[in-house]
């Protein structure tokens, strides 16, 4: 590989010739071989999209030249359209805590890339940096690309998810299936119940998440760093967030405390909770599919899920549940990322949090999981199964537990004999109740009708 000399403020060291960034950038690759990972490419976007703002603002309060301006929006524009963006930006994530080193690689190449091409001397921190500091860029950055992965991924995945699950329900209205509590048989439900449940579910996560999305909108650019705004213009903040509004067509504003924003990831950690919270429900959700698709023949097999593909190496014929799966899988790793955004958080000492990268990877992980595997489940598991009625009433007019109804009339402990002895003699609940009380067998089956008892005060 043919080499170059790059300087800094520390001294020269070799960087690929090729390569668009700088000294700073390729200490950081020297320093930090921990993961091979790199920061999310929405993470590197919304950081592109921060420096053609503050181009942009710091241009019309001429803090830099239109031509400075020009230069660094065109360079802006070229990487946000390069297919191969993340070559330019390899820096590990686990680097310093601030995330100094991935601004500076933006700022590096964005310079590299000016200069190449409109024949100026742009500086990467006299310029491209002009009025910022890394520790108001990064966590700026975080609520950025958080902002429009919410809005442009996770939130569009949940309505669509929420809205099939919705139409499938009514679909499956007239389906009653046997009710379980504790996984033991309880009073019947409808299918259409049960989907219209999971729905309410996604609907208040759908709402917290829109709520928590008010706050990443509120942009830490302008504290510089430590908050006072040292080295920016006094009406940079303002402005650049109408500029960044302008190019994401997403209001973003400044914070209320500068201070605040970059000393803690609080946002941060609340979004990361209610993803749990989500990856929570996508957990039941996928759970309760696997059960109620159990067998086909000793389990459950009240539902078939579409085959997907072959579920064994050795046994013939054999169909797993791989969408629900994979989705329990996606849970599990949310709230890991959960846990980890949640110590993040606490590493906000005195003026910044030095844990910004992390946590920015974790939440934009769990985000871009979540919109993938609900779009996923949306298709691939609920859109497209099928109800096995004669399974469902294969144990629903059995069920002892149907008996329940009958307690205002025959009292709790009567009834409670007629289950017992349903049970032991695996007789249908109505021919017992049939034999151990005066009502008539019409009244009975009346009584005992599991679709008339699924309406009960709803």
């Amino acid at each position: 590989m043919k080499m170059r000399i790059e300087k800094d403020s520390m001294g020269e060291l070799e960087v690929s010739e090729n390569a668009l960034y700088g000294a700073q950038t390729q200490r950081a690759i020297n320093n930090f071989p921990v993961s091979d990972e790199r920061m999310p490419e929405a993470f590197i976007r919304s950081l592109i999209l921060i420096k053609a703002a503050a181009a942009r603002a710091n241009q019309n309060l001429e803090c830099i030249t239109p031509e400075q301006s020009a230069a660094i929006q065109n360079a802006c524009d070229d990487l946000l359209n390069d297919k191969n963006l993340m070559q330019h930006f390899p820096v590990d994530v686990y680097q310093t805590g601030s995330g100094t080193s991935s601004n500076m690689n933006a700022n590096e190449v964005i310079a590299t890339l000016a200069t190449k091409y409109h024949d100026l001397n742009i500086n990467p921190n006299d310029h491209v940096n002009y009025g910022q500091s890394s520790n108001d860029v990064i966590p700026s950055a975080i609520h950025v690309s958080a902002t429009l992965e919410l809005a442009g991924h996770l939130l569009p995945a949940l309505e669509h998810l929420k809205s099939t699950i919705i139409n499938k329900g009514k679909a499956l209205a007239g389906y009653t299936k046997t009710g379980r509590t504790h996984l033991m048989d309880a009073m019947p439900v409808r299918l259409d119940q049960t989907f219209h449940a999971w729905a309410a579910q996604l609907q208040d996560n759908i709402d917290n998440l829109t709520y928590i999305q008010s706050k990443t909108m509120q942009l830490a650019q302008g504290g510089t760093a430590v908050g006072t705004g040292i080295n920016a213009h006094p009406k940079f903040a303002a402005l650049f967030a109408e500029e960044l509004s302008t190019l994401t067509k997403v209001k973003f504003v400044p914070g209320s405390n500068f201070f605040a924003l970059i000393g803690s990831q609080d946002t941060a950690v609340a979004l990361s909770g209610q993803l749990k919270a989500v990856a929570v429900t996508y957990m039941k959700i996928a759970n309760d599919l696997r059960w109620m698709n159990s067998g086909p023949l000793a389990g459950l097999g009240e539902i078939t899920l579409q085959a997907l593909q072959p579920g064994s190496s050795i046994m013939p014929g054999k169909v797993n549940p791989v969408i629900p799966e994979a989705t329990a899988m996606v849970a599990a790793q949310v709230i890991g990322n959960d846990a980890a955004i949640t110590i993040g958080g606490q590493s906000g000492n005195f003026e910044l949090n030095v844990m910004l990268p992390m946590i920015a990877k974790n939440l934009l992980d769990s985000i871009k999981l979540l919109a993938n595997s609900g779009q996923l489940l949306a298709d691939s598991a609920i859109e497209t199964l099928s109800v096995n009625e004669a399974k469902l009433n294969e144990a629903l007019h059995r069920n002892p537990i149907l008996v329940t109804a009958l307690n205002p009339i025959i009292g709790y402990a009567k009834a409670a004999e007629i289950a017992k002895k349903a049970y032991k003699e695996g007789r249908p609940v109505v021919d017992v109740a049939e034999e151990e009380t005066e009502l008539s067998r019409d009244e009975l089956l009346s009584l005992l009708d599991p679709a008339k008892l699924t309406h009960g005060g709803l």
